[in-house]
């Protein structure tokens, strides 16, 4: 379903213009943060809603991954951001952009 929904997002936005990127990105956000997570963590849905830019809402990212992880475990928690990381394709510096990287062994 997440993978859906980061799917629909995508093409959505491929239309938009930055601004309404950013708004479908806020919406992605506060949706996967839920009306639980609203309820439990009104400090991150606030930054959520009154963040100004791309940028901001790439910075509140971690709190939203810490809300997530509190919600349902830090597994499904990185699941769910993977799709809201990939609505920033296109909207950020590419020095912002966050790379893959292989775990070491």
């Amino acid at each position: 379903m997440l993978g859906g929904l980061s799917a629909w997002y995508s093409r959505l936005s491929s239309h938009k213009t930055e601004h309404g990127r950013v708004e479908d990105i806020r919406f992605a956000m506060l949706d996967l943060l839920g009306e639980a997570g609203v309820n439990q963590y009104p400090t991150v849905a606030r930054r959520i809603r009154l963040a100004g830019d791309a940028q901001d809402l790439w910075y509140v990212r971690a709190d939203l991954m810490a809300a997530l992880a509190g919600l349902h475990g830090e597994k499904r928690a990185r699941k769910r951001m993977a799709s809201i990381s990939a609505l920033f394709d296109g909207l950020l510096p590419k020095g912002m952009v966050s790379r893959s990287t292989k775990v070491r062994t």
